[in-house]
């Protein structure tokens, strides 16, 4: 993709998220994102095959950022108490900061085909699985308790980051970053041996 492409994609990308957030992925038309991005149908499909791979690369583009972050910290020689506060703040931090991608695609995840909800599992699996190898890698080194399985607290911690969504406003008592420090907070209080 040349860069001269990528203001269209952006644009794009930018007006399905407005549109979905407002309309709904279900409400908002093919016609309606070109005509708001003022771009033509046959653009919109020289960057996606179709309104379910917008939806997906809105999500996806979140994740492969968080991904990036979260292996940049993982690899970083400090103590795993310290990479596991970072990545849980990170994760919440930029979920916040993407709020309106999270909470288009967690709404309308059920409506994309199978095969792509399939792909979009596996990539959200990959993130959960370098997280919880930080859980695992300390309670090796008897940093964390090892009475609770690190797939739990995995789950338990990602199930309260995809609520975000439901709850967090970005004009709330709260920024991102606060709200992220206290999640990283309350997970590693729950991890002490």
């Amino acid at each position: 993709m040349t860069g001269k492409d990528e203001p269209v994609r952006r644009r794009l990308l930018s007006e399905a998220t407005r549109l979905f957030a407002e309309r709904g992925f279900e409400g908002t038309s093919v016609q309606e994102i070109v005509a708001a991005a003022g771009v033509t149908k046959g653009a919109m499909y020289h960057y996606f095959d179709s309104k379910d791979d917008l939806l997906h690369e809105i999500y996806a583009r979140v994740l492969r950022m968080q991904m990036e972050r979260l292996t940049q910290i993982a690899d970083e020689p400090r103590p795993v108490r310290e990479r596991l506060r970072d990545a849980a703040a990170d994760v919440v931090e930029t979920s916040t900061a993407n709020l309106d991608d999270s909470k288009i695609f967690f709404r309308s995840m059920h409506l994309l085909a199978p095969e792509t909800q399939k792909s979009v599992r596996a990539e959200r699996r990959r993130y959960h699985e370098r997280f919880r190898d930080l859980v695992t890698e300390g309670q090796r080194e008897g940093v964390f308790r090892e009475d609770i399985q690190a797939e739990i607290v995995v789950d338990f911690f990602f199930g309260s980051v995809h609520h975000l969504g439901s709850w967090y406003h970005t004009d709330g008592p709260l920024s991102g970053g606060e709200v992220g420090r206290q999640f990283a907070e309350l997970l590693l209080t729950s991890l002490k041996p």
